[in-house]
């Protein structure tokens, strides 16, 4: 991805953060410990924070994991195709909005033909990184037993 479309993620994360928890530019940057006019240059894609900035400013801003799921999905499906998966599908608690910034991601897939457990091992790392929260992946397969059968349910596309 170039670096300008990163820096407008980066922006929308931010901001989508911010409004999630109900906080004004101000109030972000001072539980950051950022100055209000960092806080939006980054938001207006002026300024690109460094990451162990935007990791302190989505900590105090209480990053929920479905925003930056909102955020990155795009990404997180070119990310399934690069692996040998498909239709990604959420399920829990992002998926409900009771989600809190200690919860994980829930993503259930289809795989393709010729995808081995190094696929689905580097699909869950690569959306860990791209979204700075633990997921957990679930095949189409795992979902016939009856401990997951709701899961099928529940999920929806991504």
């Amino acid at each position: 991805m170039e670096r300008s479309a990163r820096a407008a993620q980066y922006a929308r994360l931010i901001r989508l953060a911010r409004d999630d928890v109900g906080m004004s530019q101000a109030e972000l940057a001072s539980a950051a410990g950022i100055q209000q006019p960092t806080i939006s240059a980054y938001e207006n894609g002026s300024k690109r924070p460094r990451p162990e900035t935007l990791q302190t400013i989505l900590r105090a801003a209480r990053l929920r994991p479905s925003v930056a799921l909102a955020v990155f999905a795009e990404d997180v499906r070119e990310a399934a195709l690069r692996h040998r998966l498909h239709d990604v599908r959420v399920f829990g608690s992002a998926l409900r909005g009771t989600d809190s910034e200690s919860s994980d991601i829930d993503l259930l897939v289809a795989v393709s033909p010729g995808a081995s457990l190094f696929d689905l091992g580097g699909f869950s790392s690569e959306v860990e990184t791209l979204t700075g929260f633990s997921t957990d992946v679930l095949t189409d397969s795992q979902v016939d037993n009856a401990y997951f059968a709701h899961v099928s349910q529940e999920a929806v596309l991504l």
